[in-house]
């Protein structure tokens, strides 16, 4: 590969990786019966779309280590994307989304699977968890077949089992205080575990492993990716409530319906008059948890998953509490406050960047992969 970063090239080496590798995993799957071919096709389709952001910070973590270009270390990078797809898998399945990436989720799309159980949904968010455990496994096994000497693997290893305690970790923190009163510090260690760690921190951190880099520049790849992490989803929080459905590929309501824990809500919170947070308590009431447990539990009898009844169809009293929220957000100085944060954020990462005592060209792709991760629009 040139010493010129070119994301779009890198992006299409990864996708080969990951398409070859889970299709033959997919055909190995679908061999065993004929009636898991749609288990099988949505284990492809969850890795079929992706930026590759993880890959290219684990490639970049290695090349900063001073290695060269390896196909081994593509490989070994590309891994990193399938720990990614397992967790989006087990996201949507949590928290009930209808969509990602413009077409139903897995455990939405698997009700075609069963048309003959006596529970539906419920047997198709069984086999939406076993993709992601078996996406899980597929990401250890891909990365040790990488083709990277055994030593190599054995640097990284400790980190594997840090990025999955954390991710997980993240993961329980989001259930475990969704629903409770938006709390900004709450929500900037939700994100900072769910999301920053395994996203830019961790992949970092294994390229680097991999290359044999030392104590000093793994400190210095936390140091820069941990703030661009936490700009990472600050963005994504952003774009989740006020991004364009037709090109974030999710509905707007998501993050409300769930009652996540965001920084945007926190902010809201944090920022509204009392009229204003009566206001917002009284709409997330109305589209969330609020409604109660018994009005979760009768969708869940009547074959709906939580949180999916809400987004089986587009309605008028959906684009109006979406229109108030937003109007409250913006009154309250919500989005620019937490804008304020991501470019707070990215700064700190490029400051530390800047203090790495690693090649020009990593330099260049990290300071430019840092730009890209914290500007998206979808």
């Amino acid at each position: 590969m040139a010493e010129r970063w070119d994301p779009v090239a890198f992006k299409a080496r990864v996708d080969e990786v990951l398409g070859g590798f889970v299709a033959r995993e997919a055909d190995a799957l679908a061999a065993v019966d004929a009636s898991l071919g749609p288990v099988a096709e949505e284990l492809e389709s969850a890795v079929a779309n992706g930026k590759r952001l993880r890959a290219a910070f684990c490639y970049w973590g290695w090349r900063g280590g001073g290695q060269p270009d390896s196909e081994a270390l593509v490989r070994a990078a590309a891994s990193v994307e399938l720990v990614h797809a397992a967790a989006v898998v087990h996201d949507d399945l949590i928290d009930g989304s209808p969509l990602r990436h413009g077409r139903p989720t897995a455990h939405r799309a698997l009700r075609t699977a069963v048309p003959g159980h006596p529970r539906p949904a419920g047997a198709a968010r069984s086999l939406a968890m076993l993709v992601g455990d078996l996406l899980m496994a597929l990401a250890g096994q891909l990365f040790v077949e990488s083709g990277l000497p055994a030593a190599y693997l054995g640097r990284a290893r400790p980190l594997w089992a840090a990025l999955a305690r954390e991710l997980i970790a993240g993961e329980c923190l989001e259930i475990l205080h969704t629903g409770g009163v938006p709390d900004t510090a709450v929500s900037l260690k939700v994100i900072r575990y769910k999301t920053a760690k395994y996203t830019v921190e961790h992949p970092l951190l294994i390229g680097g492993a991999l290359a044999g880099a030392g104590p000093r520049l793994g400190e210095g790849y936390s140091a820069y990716g941990l703030p661009l992490g936490e700009a990472f989803q600050l963005r994504d929080d952003l774009l989740g409530l006020f991004g364009d459905p037709e090109r974030t590929g999710k509905a707007c309501l998501d993050d409300l319906r769930g009652r996540r824990p965001t920084a945007l809500l926190a902010e809201t919170w944090r920022l509204a008059d009392r009229s204003g947070r009566e206001r917002l308590r009284t709409l997330l009431d109305g589209h969330g948890h609020g409604r109660g447990n018994g009005h979760k539990h009768e969708h869940e009898r009547r074959g709906h998953g939580h949180g999916e009844a809400a987004g089986n169809g587009h309605r008028k009293e959906d684009d109006e509490t979406l229109d108030e929220v937003r109007a409250l957000m913006r009154s309250a100085g919500a989005p620019e406050r937490v804008e304020a944060m991501i470019a707070a954020r990215v700064e700190e990462a490029l400051r530390a960047l800047g203090e790495l005592d690693a090649p020009p060209a990593a330099v260049t792709a990290l300071t430019s992969l840092a730009h890209s991760a914290s500007a998206r629009v979808s």
